[in-house]
């Protein structure tokens, strides 16, 4: 099959992971996937890497997260998802053995909390990496952070100290937790030069939206007012 024959296949595939999506939360839902694709074509673009794997893979980075949000993350989406990658891709028709497993380790790869030991070494696996990550930083970033910490009945803010003491999926799972966990070393872990200056961009607005918000649930922002 040739790359033209490839890239016919992606309305097709496009269809078949919005179907895997249907159920999914908005945090992960199928326009995380459509954002993360979108990023993905443009740092692909830059750092030369092949537009045609990028593509599928970040179509199909996410497909093993529905196991991993019932289960409150004891399954690796990443991991789950790579396993998933070639049985959806021969439904397809895609039959390209090396095609196939280039997918699969975008996929396999891609996660920031690694449990595979396994990390981007390709440079299409380092793409979808940075493209999924820059989905998580700035106001795209906060939206979601406070999406999720909603859906599980998390706080709309708590100190450091709360947030750093809390467990996962619990009440002080807030946005902050995850942002102080998580969102504000994103841009120190971005594998491609295009990943690393789009992140610092969009980790400069949510750290001071956080600041920001900080002031205002203590009551700091109108102390230092001139009313």
């Amino acid at each position: 099959m040739d790359r033209n024959a490839l890239r016919e296949k992606l309305p097709a595939l496009e269809k078949r992971v919005q179907e895997i999506f249907a159920t999914m939360p908005s945090c992960h839902d199928f326009d995380h996937t459509l954002r993360v694709r979108q990023n993905a074509a443009i740092l692909a673009q830059a750092e030369s890497a092949d537009l045609l794997v990028v593509d599928y893979a970040a179509l199909l980075h996410d497909i093993g997260r529905q196991q991993e949000l019932q289960d409150q993350g004891q399954t690796c989406h990443a991991t789950l998802g790579a396993a998933m990658v070639k049985p959806i891709l021969l439904e397809l028709g895609v039959q390209e053995e090396q095609f196939i497993q280039a997918v699969a380790e975008c996929v396999r790869t891609h996660r920031y909390r690694v449990r595979n030991d396994l990390k981007p070494s390709s440079p299409e696996a380092k793409v979808v990496f940075d493209a999924d990550k820059l989905d998580s930083l700035g106001a795209i970033g906060l939206a979601r952070a406070f999406n999720f910490a909603g859906r599980i009945g998390a706080r709309v803010h708590n100190s450091r100290k709360e947030a750093m003491t809390a467990k996962s999926y619990s009440r002080e799972d807030s946005a902050y937790r995850e942002f102080l966990v998580k969102l504000q070393f994103l841009p120190k872990a971005m594998l491609t030069n295009s990943g690393k200056s789009l992140a610092k961009r969009r980790y400069q607005l949510m750290e001071q939206f956080f600041r920001q918000l900080e002031q205002e649930c203590t009551g700091e922002d109108l102390q230092n007012s001139d009313l």
